[in-house]
């Protein structure tokens, strides 16, 4: 087995690691790169959660290594720490602190001194939910029940919008989880976020689209009318398929308006099964709030002529590989991963435990909805219709 010697990386190595990966190059690429494996990327990057630390500079009226140097030569001189300090240009005083906390007379060192100086520079400022406690019970308790830190931020400034130790921004919160040395949120919440990943990624990062089958008789959405497309009125769905393992599948259905959140257990992918589930489940709405469908052009749905004439919905199918066309059912498929993450089986969840889990959503604010919850506003829209 051959071993790599350990590399030191250079500043300059480190700020092309940090520049690539800000531009959305995993961590794979960027160890190729610099022939070593992404483990040993991540070593650079985990410490500060993938988030790039600020450049230091040293403060304008320190001490130079220049005149560390002078007052090194000073010493060994013989003069005294008033001569080298008029020597200097600086007070009697400045030169005494420095050299007492170096060392004193005898110890003092130039190069020893600088480089001491530069690693007590290092004076973080404590971070919000390091001063309020009670703020940092709240956040936990919220990130707990699967809030995302956008949630917690807009709902805190709802809920207590005259008291401004009660706000913390999002921002504050992501770093306070992916930064472990802040030493304020616990490791494990990190697994509350949806994505679950211990560093943060940068938005470059690139997604990939599979591609969907073919669907006769399939009405475009560039067909479907202005009021669906601009969000005015309620009852208009979009809707997916989210898979597991052993050919497992749940629908999901999002309300576009509200964002109100619908689960349906299938038993299969083939559009009988599919068709014939959606079908049951649309009766439980009253019809003024389920007057359309958007679905991508998966063959679940290549039966979607009985399930219009089984309920008077009618189905509008996205253009091929064009998913944003469903944004709010995109998200939502995303956040599910939390509860269900890929790769498990599906089918070993009843319909009660998934209406378990939509509640869960519903009951979340929403920063598009003002940080009202997808089930005051779908409530609000049932009032209307009794």
């Amino acid at each position: 087995m051959v071993y790599r010697t350990r590399i030191n990386y250079t500043a300059a190595q480190k700020t092309e690691m940090w520049d690539r990966w800000q531009r959305g190059e995993s961590l794979n690429a960027i160890g190729r790169v610099f022939d070593r494996p992404s483990s040993s990327i991540y070593g650079l990057l985990a410490p500060s959660g993938g988030i790039r630390p600020p450049p230091r500079h040293r403060a304008r009226l320190v001490l130079t290594l220049c005149e560390r140097e002078e007052i090194s030569r000073g010493i060994a001189c013989d003069l005294s720490l008033r001569s080298i300090a008029n020597e200097l240009g600086r007070s009697a005083s400045t030169i005494s602190r420095e050299v007492n906390r170096n060392g004193g007379l005898k110890a003092y060192r130039a190069n020893e001194a600088d480089q001491a100086a530069w690693d007590r520079a290092h004076r973080p400022k404590p971070c919000k939910l390091a001063q309020h406690p009670m703020l940092k019970r709240i956040v936990a308790s919220k990130l707990k029940m699967n809030w995302s830190p956008k949630q917690i931020d807009g709902w805190l400034k709802r809920q207590y919008p005259d008291d401004e130790n009660r706000h913390v921004s999002h921002e504050t919160i992501y770093r306070s989880l992916f930064i472990q040395a802040r030493g304020v949120l616990k490791k494990e919440l990190l697994q509350t976020l949806r994505s679950q990943r211990t560093i943060r990624r940068s938005r470059q990062h690139s997604m990939k689209n599979a591609g969907l089958g073919k669907i006769c008789n399939a009405v475009s959405i560039r067909e479907r009318p202005a009021s669906v497309e601009d969000r005015a009125v309620p009852g208009h769905w979009e809707g997916d398929l989210i898979a597991g393992s052993n050919n497992s599948y749940i629908a999901t259905l999002v309300e576009r308006q509200t964002r109100y959140v619908m689960l349906v257990r299938v038993k299969g992918k083939d559009t009988e099964t599919v068709i014939s589930a959606l079908i049951k489940h649309a009766q439980k709405l009253p019809t003024e709030l389920y007057k359309s469908l958007t679905w991508d052009r998966g063959k679940e749905m290549a039966d979607h002529q009985r399930f219009s004439l089984a309920t008077n919905i009618a189905v509008y199918f996205c253009d091929p590989q064009s998913p944003w066309q469903r944004g709010s059912n995109e998200n939502t498929n995303r956040l599910l991963r939390q509860y269900f993450p890929k790769g498990t089986d599906l089918s070993v969840h009843s319909q009660a435990t998934l209406n378990k889990v939509a509640r869960q959503l519903n009951e979340r604010p929403r920063e598009t909805l003002d940080f009202e919850t997808p089930a005051e506003r779908f409530n609000a829209c049932v009032a209307l219709t009794d």
